[in-house]
């Protein structure tokens, strides 16, 4: 078992930080604090820490933001998906959930083709009605799976032929064989289950292996193609939420954290908890494409 050690890279602590997303175009990080209704943007810099620059505000909660070579974000803001182009315009684009459905939009990733997928949570009491979606280029969705507790992470192999999936709260990971050129999904199997802890967000890297947030333990794991965990990165917060590599390299992986569901007893023994760290791992990341946009009448963003 390899463990390689994590560096505080942030000293601001979100009540949720989620969903590290890295532009690759410009060359920062997203991440957003879901509770606090901010998509947060910052500067990876050389000794792995931080700088937060810049944050957008937001009336609902924030699961999760991709963006576009164009600089457009897809912000999952509690039931729908919002525009927010270059210059802070704002519409919605996708209606993925009813008004005051005690649900909201989750956990969110792009496909090697740059299509965007994401899933729902209950906001309530759990539910096995959850689903994983595709939003289509007109902002119509493709259900993929509508029998999950909690849908989370969302990843694919570096050949992008094999997508995996998290359902939390059956503490299971699932694969799919995929085809990126046409988004055809094969039939889901699962990949791990049984997991001590909850899993959350994933990644990739480019040997194939799978990084994965485990809530509740303090731990990001790796888990070889065949599923044999092989790797581990520990973080003095027990709520690890997600995971994403960053860097001109994708050498650096990313961890975000949560403040949520600690007492006081716990937050005086992890005062980082809701803040990001870094780990410089072996093997680099997969690239995540830039979301390919709406269709509008210029044709695609």
């Amino acid at each position: 078992m390899i463990e390689f050690p994590a560096f505080r890279a942030t000293r601001m602590c979100g009540v949720l930080s989620e969903g590290p997303t890295w532009d690759t175009v410009r060359a920062r990080l997203l991440w957003v604090d879901i509770h606090g209704g901010l998509v947060h943007e910052g500067v990876l810099e050389c000794d792995g820490s931080i700088t937060a620059v810049q944050d957008l505000e937001f009336s609902s909660t924030v699961g999760s933001v991709a963006v576009s070579k164009t600089g457009a974000l897809a912000v999952a803001a509690a039931e729908t998906v919002l525009i927010i182009d270059p210059e802070g315009n704002r519409r919605v684009f996708s209606r993925i959930l009813p008004p005051r459905s005690g649900r909201r939009i989750n956990d969110a990733s792009t496909d090697p083709a740059g299509r965007l997928y994401l899933g729902t949570l209950s906001l309530e009491q759990p539910s096995e009605s959850e689903v994983l979606v595709r939003i289509e280029d007109d902002g119509e969705m493709t259900v993929i799976d509508d029998d999950l507790t909690l849908s989370n992470g969302i990843a694919w192999s570096p050949s992008g032929d094999r997508m995996y999936s998290v359902d939390s709260l059956r503490r299971t990971i699932y694969v799919r064989d995929y085809d990126p050129a046409t988004g055809r999904t094969g039939r889901r199997e699962v990949f791990i289950d049984g997991l001590t802890g909850i899993p959350d967000g994933i990644c990739a890297d480019r040997d194939g292996g799978l990084w994965v947030a485990v809530w509740g333990t303090g731990q990001v794991r790796r888990y070889d193609r065949d599923g044999v965990h092989d790797a581990v990165i520990r973080v003095p917060a027990p709520h690890v939420s997600s995971v994403g590599f960053a860097g001109t390299d994708l050498g650096t992986l990313v961890i975000t954290t949560a403040r949520q569901d600690l007492g006081a007893a716990q937050l005086e023994r992890y005062p980082a908890s809701g803040a990001l760290f870094t780990a410089s791992v072996a093997v680099p990341g997969v690239p995540v494409a830039p979301w390919r946009g709406p269709i509008s009448q210029e044709g695609t963003e």
